[in-house]
């Protein structure tokens, strides 16, 4: 190759190479302009600095409180005594609020559902069984007394509580247990009340709307047993006396768990406190 021809071919090579490298610095300096644009922009959205991190605690201190009550629904959590005190105006604002409201509908809506999709036998022994309190009435007025679940359960005061006998019902609980009794299923209430609280108890029900219902049947005066290990024992009495468990709602896990617990078991939302 001549020195002329070469001179040619280097300088056609180092201008080529000269253009691919200004193309790049160029394309890297957009990237450069991109992403300092975008992150000029996403401050002046949501804040940068001191403003950014107060913005991060105030968005947390409400989902933490969320996820521990979704914990505890899908019962990730179990056997805690007391609902952290940052989370008191949380329960407060969900128990009184329309979503717990809602949240409770759907636990409705779906039994009710269920309940008109069985075909019944001949036998008129088929039944639904309901836990009593946070189920067929409520003690959300005593609850607003003593901090929504922060506080340590105190017996006395709850028994108290349940001595005036005016506990309301649950609207959503009504709704199902009146449509139940149209389809011809049987309604018994199984709560870990004691005996002697059955006349109480009872004229609170019908009090409420609750006129007819197969059995109640609470707890024996003095009975040291788990609310678990009651309800199953007593499950297993009806189911050894012919009847057929079609349905069970509680609003405690424990109200629901352990076989015989029924064909279908419903939850309702309770995040204020912990039954074994």
């Amino acid at each position: 190759m001549d020195p002329i021809h070469s001179l040619h071919t280097h300088l056609l090579y180092s201008s080529l190479l000269i253009k691919k490298l200004a193309t790049m610095a160029t394309a890297r300096l957009l990237l450069l302009l991109t992403v300092s644009t975008f992150c000029f922009c996403s401050g002046a959205i949501i804040g940068i600095g001191d403003e950014l991190a107060v913005e991060d605690q105030r968005a947390d201190a409400a989902p933490s409180c969320g996820s521990l009550r979704t914990a505890v629904e899908a019962r990730n959590i179990v056997g805690w005594k007391t609902v952290p005190p940052h989370c008191a105006d949380y329960v407060e604002s969900y128990m009184t609020g329309e979503r717990y409201q809602r949240d409770s509908d759907i636990v409705i809506n779906q039994a009710i559902a269920y309940a008109e999709s069985l075909k019944l036998s001949s036998s008129g022994k088929e039944i639904w069984i309901f836990d009593v309190d946070e189920t067929a009435l409520s003690t959300l007025p005593y609850q607003a007394n003593h901090g929504y679940g922060t506080q340590l359960f105190d017996n006395t005061s709850f028994q108290q509580y349940v001595a005036q006998g005016n506990a309301p019902a649950l609207q959503g609980t009504l709704r199902l247990y009146r449509r139940l009794l149209e389809l011809g299923i049987k309604p018994v209430f199984l709560t870990d009340r004691t005996e002697d609280q059955r006349a109480v108890t009872t004229n609170n029900l019908l009090q409420q709307g609750y006129y007819n219902w197969e059995k109640l049947v609470l707890q024996p005066v003095g009975l040291q047993i788990s609310t678990l290990a009651f309800k199953k024992c007593e499950r297993q009495k009806l189911v050894n006396a012919g009847y057929i468990i079609v349905g069970n709602i509680g609003d405690q896990w424990n109200d629901i768990r352990g076989s015989p617990d029924g064909a279908r078991t419903f939850k309702f939302p309770n995040p204020m406190y912990y039954v074994d």
